[in-house]
């Protein structure tokens, strides 16, 4: 293979895989787990020192930890690893205070500061960034200030970059 045809092919690859899901592919996948989506809302909710869980541990008011090592309960982050599993999720989220507004990391591409996200988040006042579409987003001028999508009810999904 040519060093032009094996460079484009890189090039193919990188555009096809940073490329986030589609808006109707996120959305299909929430219906068909949207009680699993539900689950994991009522336990960020409940779990009032969590602040971040996926694969590397867990984020506390305690700080950073792997759950079989530290204080937070092994079975508890074993169920949120199974939950972010059946969904296709990297991680999951959860503000601090009263109004958690918990998100489920859906996608993410980029290094740095120059990271796209795709969350599907849950929150209880209609935020005013909304947006018709993401395509219409993704067609916007770079930097671009992050927004929601509505799905249903207190659902959205919220993209950046």
């Amino acid at each position: 293979m040519s060093i032009v045809a094996a460079l484009s092919l890189i090039v193919l690859v990188t555009h096809f895989t940073t490329r986030p899901p589609t808006e109707a592919k996120i959305i299909a996948n929430f219906n068909n787990h949207r009680a699993t989506y539900e689950r994991l809302r009522d336990m960020l909710t409940e779990d009032r020192k969590l602040f971040r869980v996926a694969d590397w541990g867990v984020e506390t008011d305690s700080g950073l930890e792997k759950p079989h090592e530290g204080r937070f309960p092994a079975a508890r982050y074993d169920e949120y690893l199974a939950l972010l599993k059946e969904v296709n999720a990297k991680g999951a989220s959860r503000r601090r205070g009263e109004t958690p507004e918990p998100c489920v990391l859906v996608w993410a591409s980029g290094f740095g500061g120059d990271t796209r996200h795709r969350y599907i988040c849950w929150l209880t006042v209609e935020p005013e960034n909304q947006v018709a579409t993401l395509d219409a987003f993704e067609r916007t001028p770079k930097p671009r200030d992050p927004v929601f999508k509505h799905i249903d009810g207190g659902w959205y999904i919220w993209a950046d970059w």
